[in-house]
């Protein structure tokens, strides 16, 4: 189901993008476009991926909250308002970090899922202007401003609706809740158990994260600074990352999902198989992405030698923990390299846009 909905999100994202390249008049590149089905890649990489496999195979409730997820994402896509607040708030409540999507939800809501910045449109029409000073400037602002069915201006009024449907969602999620914990405690019980736990981090059992291993270390007086330090380290990327990337909102939801399956408390395999899906609905623009091969390489030899070390560790006693910690800070190494070079990739696609949009016919 998941693998479906990321279909058919990637071609509403496919479908977005070739109208941007319509309307900046980019034939070249819009005839590639249309022989790459981004959405199919995507579906395809997450269904095959011996991650995701791995994830369903171990019973985990991983596969739901990525379900969940991209129900949010495909629901803003289409436009689909009640759909796209039911699988933000149900995400939220199966695990904390996926609140953050909220930006790029707003922004897919609000602009679209793909749409060129209106400083292409006014560069393209000052070149015009002055190649040919005799033309009524007027009628270029006419013609700037009529381009065909691209939302460059900010829709509040869907953005309203989702405001209030995921309140009317979250009231009746926290309504439910409270009926069936009455007798364990109440709604302060519950979220003492699961946000609370999420965020104090007591389960120190080790992870593929890197945080289980570093509050086995760190003093007990500077715990509470570390803890602030490391959840608010997601908080501090969420504006700088939206200002940037405001015109590509489903791209931002993949970084954003990348980095909180680095930064979270209990990361599972089940994070990376969803980001690494997403990545597919940009095969044509991070198509000169460098390091593919040194990433999946090392993907590849970090699925083989973290169960190994794991079990020469725990299972067998032959091993210590910085043999299965060395394969935790290699993983949290490539994920780190995969979000910076997906990033330059995208920002040099613009730029390359940029150029063939203000070029001469």
């Amino acid at each position: 189901m998941t693998a479906v909905l990321i279909r058919a999100t990637g071609q509403n994202l496919q479908m977005a993008y070739n109208q941007s390249l319509k309307s900046l008049g980019i034939v070249r590149l819009l005839e590639r476009s249309e022989m790459l089905a981004s959405g199919d890649i995507a579906a395809l990489v997450y269904l095959w991926n011996p991650l995701t496999i791995v994830t369903c195979v171990g019973s985990s409730t991983s596969p739901i909250e990525n379900l969940v997820i991209v129900l949010s994402l495909y629901g803003a896509c289409r436009r689909l308002v009640p759909l796209a607040a039911f699988g933000w708030v149900i995400a939220t409540h199966l695990s904390l970090y996926p609140a953050i999507l909220i930006v790029p939800l707003i922004l897919i809501l609000g602009y679209g899922p793909d749409s060129p910045r209106r400083k292409l449109f006014q560069q393209r029409a000052s070149i015009k202007v002055g190649e040919n000073p005799s033309t009524d400037i007027h009628y270029q602002q006419k013609e700037l401003a009529s381009q065909p069915m691209l939302p460059l201006r900010f829709s509040w009024r869907l953005v309203v609706h989702f405001i209030l449907w995921a309140s009317l969602w979250s009231c009746y999620v926290l309504l439910l809740c409270g009926i069936s914990v009455r007798q364990y405690g109440g709604l302060g019980e519950m979220f003492k158990s699961t946000y609370g736990f999420i965020l104090t981090v007591p389960d120190l059992s080790p992870n593929i994260g890197v945080l289980w291993y570093f509050f086995a270390e760190v003093f007990d007086y500077f715990r509470n600074f570390f803890l602030i330090v490391f959840h608010v380290n997601i908080l501090f990327m969420i504006l700088p990352l939206a200002i940037r990337l405001n015109h590509r909102p489903c791209f931002l939801a993949f970084v954003y999902i990348a980095i909180s399956s680095l930064l979270k408390s209990y990361p599972s395999v089940g994070d990376s198989a969803l980001y690494l899906g997403l990545l597919g609905l940009f095969v044509e623009e991070l198509a000169d992405m460098q390091f593919s091969f040194f990433l999946f390489c090392g993907y590849v030899g970090i699925s083989f030698l973290s169960p190994v070390m794991h079990n020469l560790w725990i299972w067998r006693g032959t091993g210590n923990a910085n043999f299965y910690f060395a394969t935790a800070m290699a993983y949290a190494c490539f994920q780190i390299i995969l979000v910076v070079e997906s990033v330059s990739a995208m920002l040099n696609h613009d730029r390359m846009l940029r150029k063939l949009s203000i070029m001469k016919p």
